[in-house]
């Protein structure tokens, strides 16, 4: 699918942003400084991708906004809750969160739909999931999960028989099968080629349409600026860009990457 045919209109924005991330610090001894003051709001229904060199502080960023990591210093808001107020508010936060990542996480010998029900975890319970025995209405909503990203005709596929692209497609359709806010992609097609990178952005961006909003961590410039609304650009451990994706020009990819000694794929 061609990055035109990708794009779909954000859905309308809220006055309350489903995300808040306000004076994020975090250091590491001896001298490290991974996030350094860092701020921005994510709206629903918006794809921000997150920019950045080896070493930006994207890793980082991504643990402190799942609670994997307490930031220094700063706050970290989802959905209005403070997840570092309380272990209450995290547990509550966690569940509006979807995470996807490099590796698929897929459990290789159950089928794609299987795979997609395993995100029902926190809504049935877990006695379903380990018996794989689900109502009909969970799977129409995993079916319909992947519909959203194009492999409905493979859901009875086991996860090991699907392509690399395919496999990420099924993490995402497990993504929105958790009813969660917000999807968190930490480079989900940094090991994929071209054609099935395009592909699971699309897929993406298909979720953004349901009304899902997305924050995927990117090296490749030229697939944030075709797929996300926003781009957020870290370098050093600080937002050096924070604008719409159309209005990313030759001169700010320079300083994002090139006075790092690193050239992106513009």
């Amino acid at each position: 699918m061609a990055a035109t045919e990708a794009r779909i209109a954000p859905a309308s924005r809220s006055i309350e942003p489903v995300a808040r991330v306000a004076g994020l610090t975090k250091r590491y001894p001896p001298a490290v400084t991974a996030l350094d003051d860092v701020s921005f709001t994510v709206q629903p229904g918006e794809f921000v991708a997150v920019l950045g060199p080896s070493g930006a502080g994207k890793t980082t960023l991504f643990r402190c906004l799942t609670g994997l990591t307490r930031p220094d210093r700063g706050t970290v808001a989802v959905v209005g809750r403070d997840i570092w107020q309380s272990p209450r508010e995290l547990r509550s936060a966690r569940r509006q969160l979807a995470l996807i990542f490099q590796q698929f996480n897929l459990i290789r010998r159950l089928s794609a739909l299987e795979n997609v029900l395993v995100g029902r975890l926190a809504h049935v319970p877990t006695w379903r999931v380990i018996l794989r025995c689900f109502t009909r209405s969970d799977r129409q909503l995993a079916l319909g999960c992947l519909d959203t990203v194009g492999l409905v005709e493979r859901a009875g596929t086991r996860a090991d028989e699907l392509s690399g692209g395919q496999q990420q497609r099924v993490a995402i359709a497990r993504a929105l099968a958790q009813n969660a806010k917000i999807i968190l992609a930490d480079e989900p097609v940094a090991s994929l080629d071209p054609e099935s990178s395009a592909t699971v952005l699309a897929s993406l961006r298909s979720a953004v349409s349901t009304g899902v909003t997305v924050v995927a961590s990117l090296h490749q410039v030229h697939l944030a600026r075709a797929y996300a609304d926003r781009i957020v650009a870290l370098r050093d451990g600080r937002i050096v860009a924070d604008a719409a994706a159309s209005r990313l020009d030759a001169r700010t990819i320079e300083q994002i990457y090139e006075r790092n000694g690193e050239r992106s794929e513009s």
